[in-house]
């Protein structure tokens, strides 16, 4: 047990971040030690100044002891000016005195700053796009280059980005590593963070789980896959000894609300970190080689936070989960969804996973979604709560900004396999993709967030239907728009729909590569011009050689004039792969890194890149149709 009191803790624990932004409204997230109580004040236009108590703006939920999370909902009843300089400050009553961010975070300005400066933009010429940030993967964080973009920026209104699109795994929640578990439990210490019970497992609380001599590198021995479940896997995974939570990864995989929290307060600020101490103590000697291994990713990685958290805190940060911010092949088949919500133990895992969500990340994108009863049922309740969080049908949203904003869930609303358990469902349902269609009726230009791509590489979808038509999906994450004839034929025809827009430009992550195609429909005039545009991951990478050998196979297998393609859903569309700059021989480009896309005023992208966590800017210029 740490020994620290509770004003050893620093007053704000995470954040703040500037979540939805919009000219009638600002929302900004927050996490502190004690109930908010502060004063929110938004400047502009050099002397004005508007004022507001935040308990009349904001809802808190207490997490733990010494843990509460504010939403700050600010409605603004004149509109906040566009495309100049705006900033806020919080003033709060620390111990009797009133403290601002400056005095509470001196390190979250930048050079010259007195407070927090951001810019409200509703056209969408410049933003910033990424996914898939593991924090023990070797590389450095590309948030960091964020950070940089706005310390470049913080003098030019032109140049500062208009959003940072998050567009899936912000956690991974399934491969923890080591040293960051112990991390986790030692702010759940800190802050108290609430136990609870865990129904269907061989142990009972938080307690027995974290003094579990299989609570480091064996959860795999406590997740659903015990004699208990036989005839979950003779239904599902015909009598093999296969986790539910199927990830190679999942020794470490979160399970407790409280975990799911910890993790999210560790990924995003500095602040607890100079309270923990990554030590070895009590861990079996065979797991000590790969702990000291990840504790020096780690470290590298918190060393970093500061600069995270101060980017966060200047640009509107917008959010969508993918399968790790709740588990690996979340949702992929029938099969998955009715084993793993079968059980207690697994259903409570992805209860807790998705309750943080909604806390850490989707909360911002659109408060007024989110039921206030919710906040009331968090410690009572728990079971009736995880069941409105399955059951809930609102995770996806929409901006009005120009191009509108359109951020898809991808999985929640499946479209099952009617014929098999094992076979991959659709990334989105028939009701979900014709509401999507009226979404879109009339636009003139898109953004739309797909957390997968819709138009991925050829050859890779065709290994994940071979290894599918064996029923093996699970064994490759056969989740991609093609792998469901259903989803894809919509999609398809939303794409060739004449009353939909003339410019899309879809935004994905996922698959831990970069790459653009630009698209085409066959045999028409006046076709859409759609653009593809893939940036993964933020800390992550797919094992290069096997990618270079992918790439390969696939430009000669699936070139622009190779017949194959008539054997694919997209026959119609054509799909012309951009050429990374300064790598001829490549397709796609794998580092971690954060994507930058400019947008003309028509929705059409004039510079697609990568900012690369080496410093570079990787561009993928237009190729010259022939």
């Amino acid at each position: 047990m740490m020994n620290n009191t509770v004003t050893d803790l620093p007053y704000i624990i995470a954040g703040p971040m500037i979540r939805r932004l919009l000219p009638e409204q600002m929302v900004l997230w927050l996490v502190t030690r004690e109930p908010l109580n502060a004063s929110l004040t938004v400047h502009y236009m050099e002397d004005q100044v508007i004022s507001i108590p935040c308990d009349e703006i904001t809802q808190t939920v207490a997490v733990g002891e010494s843990a509460y999370i504010n939403l700050i909902t600010f409605n603004a009843e004149t509109p906040l000016p566009e495309n100049s300089w705006l900033s806020y400050d919080l003033h709060c009553v620390v111990e009797g005195e009133e403290r601002n961010l400056r005095s509470l975070l001196p390190n979250l300005m930048y050079e010259g700053e007195l407070r927090p400066h951001f810019v409200l933009k509703t056209q969408l010429n410049d933003l910033l796009h990424g996914s898939c940030r593991k924090p023990h993967y070797p590389s450095k964080d590309a948030l960091l280059r964020v950070d940089e973009v706005l310390d470049n920026s913080k003098n030019s209104i032109e140049q500062r980005p208009a959003l940072l699109m998050m567009s899936g795994d912000q956690i991974y929640a399934d491969d923890v590593a080591g040293p960051m578990l112990s991390a986790v439990h030692q702010t759940i210490t800190l802050l108290g963070l609430r136990s609870e019970s865990i129904p269907g497992a061989t142990v009972g609380n938080c307690g027995e789980l974290y003094q579990s001599k299989h609570c480091y590198y064996e959860r795999e021995e406590l997740l659903p896959h015990t004699e208990a479940n036989q005839d979950l896997r003779d239904k599902f995974f015909g009598g093999a000894k296969k986790p539910i939570f199927t990830a190679d990864t999942a020794h470490n995989h979160l399970i407790t609300l409280s975990e799911v929290l910890a993790m999210y307060f560790l990924v995003w600020s500095p602040q607890l970190w100079d309270l923990i101490k990554l030590d070895v103590s009590g861990l079996s000697d065979k797991h000590l080689d790969r702990f000291l291994t990840e504790q020096k990713e780690i470290k590298q990685f918190s060393q970093g936070l500061g600069q995270v958290q101060r980017a966060l805190a200047h640009i509107p940060v917008y959010m969508i989960f993918d399968d790790h911010d709740v588990t690996d092949d979340w949702n992929l088949t029938r099969g998955w969804e009715e084993a793993a919500y079968g059980h207690p133990f697994s259903r409570r895992i992805i209860g807790n996973a998705l309750i943080g969500y909604w806390l850490c990340q989707a909360w911002g994108n659109a408060p007024e979604r989110f039921p206030v009863e919710w906040v009331d049922t968090l410690d009572t309740e728990r079971d009736e709560l995880v069941t409105q969080m399955l059951e809930f049908e609102s995770w996806h949203y929409s901006l009005p900004t120009s191009p509108k904003l359109v951020v898809l869930d991808t999985r929640t609303k499946r479209w099952w396999s009617e014929n098999s358990l094992s076979q991959p469902s659709g990334l989105m349902d028939w009701e979900a993709l014709s509401e999507l269609q009226q979404e879109l009726i009339g636009e003139q230009s898109v953004l739309l967030i797909s957390p997968a791509p819709i138009f991925g590489m050829k050859l890779i979808e065709t290994v994940q239907r071979i290894f599918t038509f064996f029923g093996k999906a699970l064994t490759v994450d056969a989740e991609n728009w093609m792998a469901h004839s259903g989803s894809a034929n919509v999609i398809l025809n939303i794409f060739r729909h004449p009353k939909t827009p003339q410019n899309f430009v879809i935004l994905s992550g996922d698959v831990h590569y970069s790459f653009t195609y630009d698209i085409k429909i066959r045999f028409r005039e006046n076709s859409p011009d759609i653009w593809q545009v893939t940036c993964s991951g933020l800390k992550n990478e797919f094992p290069h050689k096997l990618l270079q050998l992918f790439d390969r196979l696939n430009r000669w297998l699936y070139g622009s004039r190779s017949p194959l393609n008539w054997f694919t859903k997209r026959r119609r569309m054509q799909v012309r792969s951009r050429i990374p700059e300064g790598q001829p021989h490549n397709r796609v480009h794998n580092r971690s890194g954060v994507g930058r896309l400019l947008l003309n005023d028509v929705g059409e992208p004039e510079k697609i890149s990568v900012l690369t966590v080496d410093d570079r800017e990787v561009v993928f210029p237009e190729r010259r149709r022939l």
